[in-house]
């Protein structure tokens, strides 16, 4: 990425990524469980609980699921690939992944741990990505090959999924 490796989306872009992400994902924010989950999860989604951080008082399975969801973003965006970080509401970037989050490097604009609020990483595409909810405590990583890279470490971290393309998993 020429220039800096994390730039503000401007407003007449802040609006067009939002809205296509409204309307693509059918995007229903909301603190009511009934109307869970917020977005239309993708076919190609898995969705975990994050409950299983509650018992994690040194932080570990945290970091290492926001290692493992960013190593993954980095790897399907590629070497000069951008990706969107969308926070709700507040300031959503167009950042390089491969040049954050290293030394000496700008750190990554948002966590794909939703820390009070939506947090969404999307491909300029959209075909790949990440949406936390804050509310239900959730994380759906969408995208055959980001699934591919996070998958089975984000099951180590998190314990099986509560969904898989939008559809509830469990016990029958």
């Amino acid at each position: 990425m020429i220039g800096d490796p994390v730039v503000v989306l401007p407003a007449a872009e802040y609006r067009r990524v939002w809205d296509r992400f409204y309307e693509g994902f059918s995007f229903r924010p909301s603190m009511n469980p009934i109307k869970w989950p917020a977005i239309e999860e993708p076919v190609a989604s898995v969705t975990w609980s994050l409950a299983a951080l509650d018992d994690d008082p040194g932080d570990e399975r945290l970091d290492r699921l926001v290692a493992v969801g960013e190593q993954g973003l980095s790897s399907c965006v590629g070497p000069s690939g951008t990706l969107f970080a969308l926070d709700w509401q507040h300031t959503s970037w167009r950042f390089a992944p491969q040049e954050v989050g290293g030394p000496g490097q700008p750190a990554w604009p948002l966590s794909p741990y939703p820390d009070g609020d939506y947090f969404i990483f999307l491909a300029e595409d959209f075909r790949f990505g990440s949406f936390g909810h804050p509310w239900e405590r959730s994380l759906c990583l969408f995208g055959e090959e980001l699934l591919g890279v996070t998958a089975t470490e984000v099951d180590k971290v998190l314990g099986p999924p509560i969904r898989r393309s939008g559809k509830a998993v469990g016990l029958a």
